[in-house]
């Protein structure tokens, strides 16, 4: 009796199911395996059990999909079977189980019913930081002031080294940064310490907003490797002039460097080329601590305004510049974990200087040069070196006029790196400088006779926070072709950094 009533029970289920898939029983019939009943009937409802569980799991599936409650249970055979129209109103229309469904539990069908992730708006992919430097400057020994006609202690990079001064903002940058989508970043820096001169009766105003960079890089590829910069970014000449101010070791940067591209910044357009090698190699120096020039490429080329930072156009020539570096690992040779460094630099240009009497001067002058630079990274004592020649605009006093003259300088700089120390990291280095020739940024391209050597140390009491200080033992020929000769002095400079 249990036998019958367990196929009776299995056999409603059956039609019930048929029914509710809108399948005509001679349909259903063309589907089940023939056999006579006598013989093969245990076999037929094996076969009919087997076709039920198959369209149950379809269901459920289905039902998962659609997020849809779950479908009452079907009775067992020890049960009644449930009436075949029940089981026809739960079941899903033909229409949509026509296509195979996956099993119950499929992760693929928890995908499909996913919601998909929503992208990140362009600013919520940027990300704000920035530094501040606040410096002590002080000439213990030499010409604070002097006569009229003769040269007084001064530098071409900080206006605050002078005689009635004691506290000062040399920097007070913010940059906001970011990928804007897989090929298009931004990088936007204005600095807040930035003096102004020309206001009435000549008088100077600090702190003011100026703009550093305003550009963005287009990666064609998907590696990054290569970049295109559009907009107010560094000029590609010099290895000092590249690296950022807030992890240079020196205060300032060196006078012959730093003529070439005074403010380092144009207007115009540079490619950058980055080999994966090469990249691989300066994210350990980075994560070693060393203190690199920023990730400008290995290889870099520019077309540029050439009149200098912030400054409007005078010609209609551009200026061409292009870099080179490539570091080498030196374990081979035994110094495992050093690095050397070296590359060079050239540049292309004709630039219009202001001239004393208001404007531009009538003519474009030449404004060439080429330099070579090598690194060895401290580990922990290393050497940095650069040095540039050409061509380029000067006062020339016995004319009374702007001519083009040759021009060379360059420096040499011996630092450490202690890692661990009672203060924190600790970087000790001296710099000695050298420059004989114009500034072509200052008024009437003023002659600049330079000769310097500065000792100094840098502390991190924090990530945070560094602080710098320095002692110089300096002779400098002031930049105004007014004042001759050259003056010579002691300085003692200190600096607070802080980042955020």
């Amino acid at each position: 009796m249990s036998f019958v009533s367990g196929r009776c029970s299995t056999t409603a289920i059956a039609l019930a199911l048929v029914a509710g898939l809108g399948m005509t029983p001679a349909a259903w019939a063309q589907t089940a395996p023939a056999a006579p009943v006598a013989a093969d009937e245990s076999r037929t409802i094996a076969d009919l059990q087997r076709q039920i569980d198959e369209l149950k799991a379809m269901v459920t599936a289905l039902q998962a999909a659609q997020a849809q409650p779950a479908p009452a249970p079907v009775t067992t055979a020890a049960q009644a079977p449930a009436p075949a129209t029940t089981l026809a109103q739960s079941a899903p229309p033909p229409a949509a189980i026509s296509a195979p469904a996956a099993p119950a539990g499929d992760p693929r069908l928890a995908a499909a019913s996913a919601p998909k992730p929503k992208g990140k708006a362009w600013y919520e992919k940027l990300r704000l930081r920035g530094y501040t430097q606040m410096r002590f400057n002080q000439i213990v020994d030499g010409p604070a002031d002097a006569p009229a006609g003769l040269s007084r202690l001064r530098t071409m990079h900080d206006g605050d080294v002078r005689g009635d001064n004691n506290f000062s903002f040399r920097r007070m940058r913010l940059i906001l940064q970011g990928d804007l989508n897989d090929h298009v970043s931004l990088y936007f820096q204005p600095d807040f310490a930035a003096a102004v001169s020309n206001q009435s009766v000549g008088e100077r105003r600090e702190n003011s907003v100026s703009l550093r960079d305003m550009y963005a890089d287009v990666f064609p590829f998907d590696d990054k490797s290569f970049r295109i910069r559009l907009g107010q970014s560094k000029v590609p000449y010099g290895w000092e002039n590249m690296q950022s101010s807030s992890n240079r070791l020196a205060l300032d940067r060196t006078d012959a460097i730093n003529s070439a591209a005074p403010g380092e910044r144009d207007l115009g357009v540079v490619a950058y080329y980055t080999p994966p090698k090469v990249q691989a190699i300066w994210d350990r120096l980075t994560a070693d601590g060393q203190k690199l020039f920023g990730n400008y490429g290995a290889f870099g080329f520019g077309a540029f305004n050439g009149q200098g930072l912030n400054r409007t156009e005078g010609n209609d020539g551009v200026m061409l510049v292009g870099l080179a570096t490539w570091p080498f690992e030196l374990d081979g040779l035994g110094l495992d974990g050093q690095v050397f460094e070296i590359g060079g630099q050239v540049m292309r240009n004709r630039v219009r200087p202001e001239v004393r009497t208001g404007g531009l001067s009538p003519a474009s002058f030449k404004d060439d040069r080429i330099g070579i630079h090598a690194v060895l990274y401290p580990n922990p004592i290393g050497v940095q070196a650069e040095w540039n020649w050409g061509t380029g605009p000067e006062f020339v006093p016995a004319s009374g006029r702007i001519e083009e003259r040759p021009l060379d300088g360059g420096y040499v700089q011996v630092m450490g790196k202690i890692d661990e120390s009672p203060i924190g990291p600790f970087y000790p280095f001296a710099r000695w400088q050298y420059y004989r020739g114009g500034l072509k940024t200052a008024i009437n391209a003023a002659r600049l006779e330079t000769e310097e050597l500065e000792l100094g140390f840098e502390f991190q009491l924090d990530p945070a926070l560094e602080i710098t200080t320095t002692y110089g033992f300096a002779k400098r020929k002031e930049a105004d072709e007014r004042r001759f000769g050259q003056a010579e002095g002691q300085i003692l400079r200190i600096q607070a950094q802080w980042n955020y």
